[in-house]
């Protein structure tokens, strides 16, 4: 035995969610055939897209003849939080709860910014992560480039008592004094 009959192909799962938002740019980014293209050649296995109050349905067919990547959806679930430990990488909206869950549970991530949102605070806060080189930032339109090119190796951990710098911009941002 331990021929290569014994070796077991790994499930390499990208989770996507938009968290309880309609973000269909999200989820029609993640369903071209760039995007799925590019996480197959990535050796990810499985796409499952989390679509909250959206109205885009994506196509569950698999990438290739060969299934080389499983795609599924849901609307809600009670947790996310399986789903997260599940994943080899996370794409996720710009919601600060999704992003800092995903960041505490050490997974790569690819924070997705809302453009359509109003006073999008959201971004600043992807943005200044992206920067500090905790996750990746993209833009619908460019998603399938920043996979291409990310280098999750690269990446940093993120440790929660690195909030204060976080929240002196978020209190900049909504006006309060620097202390």
């Amino acid at each position: 035995m331990g021929g290569i009959e014994d070796i077991v192909t790994l499930k390499r799962t990208v989770f996507v969610t938009v968290g309880t938002t309609c973000f269909d740019a999200l989820v029609k980014a993640v369903d071209t055939l760039e995007v799925k293209q590019e996480l197959s050649r990535r050796g990810y296995t499985h796409l499952i897209i989390q679509m909250g109050r959206g109205t885009c349905v994506p196509t569950k067919q698999s990438l290739g003849e060969d299934g080389s990547l499983a795609v599924d959806y849901f609307t809600f679930s009670s947790s996310i939080a399986d789903h997260l430990k599940s994943a080899s990488l996370v794409i996720s909206h710009a919601g600060s709860g999704s992003i800092f869950e995903t960041l505490r549970l050490s997974k790569p991530l690819i924070v997705v910014v809302n453009e359509d949102l109003m006073d999008n605070h959201q971004s600043e806060l992807a943005e200044e992560l992206a920067e500090r080189n905790h996750l990746y930032c993209a833009r619908p339109q460019d998603l399938d480039k920043v996979i291409a090119g990310m280098d999750l190796e690269s990446l940093l951990p993120y440790h929660p008592g690195d909030a204060k710098p976080v929240a002196k911009l978020i209190n900049r941002f909504l006006g309060f004094p620097d202390e």
